[in-house]
């Protein structure tokens, strides 16, 4: 399967959550966990404070104020780090991530994590997966000021990490965040099937999809 033309790539961007790593863990704090906790904190029912939340997310969906844990803290009067950490047992990579990093990394070619995830739940998974020296550079959308849905973002990140559109791949499991990169002119661009182990097949539109990382290996690798 030859998603990706090896031969037109110098710059790899992959994102973080649901495509490295398993969404199921950044769904379930915020669709259960932290609803579960914000209901306690404010003596509501476990239903009443979901509905309340799915609103509040609602309106953010898209910005940076929605990816943003100070934004989250600051809105709700909650310590939204402790109450990460208390479900951060369920922090996993994705299938075969490590032996396609390895092999992009042997190949030469420039390695770079393109998140919309605030610094500190980057900073949280990193430490529980260790994938940080398989990258020659991690960057968020909170330092560019602009979340990946904007065409900001990607002119941002070639000021600080440059890179030429037509000899770059981006790997991503957001359909907005594809459509934006398309927009921009990034060359070749994959989606995720599965981000979230615990959900089913998701829809990637036109785009080529693939179902783990042994499917990207470079040329002449082999999956581990």
């Amino acid at each position: 399967m030859n998603l990706i033309d090896w031969t037109r790539i110098d710059t790899v961007l992959l994102d973080m959550d649901g495509t490295l790593l398993d969404l199921h863990f950044d769904n379930h704090f915020w669709q259960a966990h932290l609803p579960q906790r914000y209901a306690e904190s404010r003596g509501l029912s476990p239903d009443a404070g979901r509905e309340e939340l799915m609103v509040r997310y609602h309106a953010r969906a898209g910005t940076l104020s929605w990816y943003s844990v100070d934004f989250w803290e600051t809105e709700l009067e909650i310590d939204i780090m402790r109450v990460k950490e208390e479900v951060a047992h369920l922090i996993a990579v994705h299938p075969h991530v490590t032996g396609f990093l390895t092999a992009v990394r042997a190949s030469g070619r420039r390695i770079v994590l393109a998140t919309n995830a605030h610094h500190k739940s980057l900073t949280l998974k990193m430490a529980r997966t260790g994938l940080t020296p398989y990258f020659d550079a991690l960057i968020t959308s909170h330092e560019l000021g602009a979340a990946k849905e904007e065409q900001a973002f990607w002119e941002r990140l070639r000021g600080v990490e440059p890179f030429d559109p037509a000899r770059t791949v981006l790997v991503d499991d957001s359909l907005p965040v594809l459509d934006s990169a398309r927009r921009y002119g990034i060359a070749q661009l994959v989606a995720v099937k599965r981000p979230d182990t615990q959900q089913p097949l998701k829809e990637t539109g036109d785009y080529p999809a693939i179902d783990d990382f042994s499917q990207l290996l470079p040329v002449g690798s082999s999956a581990r």
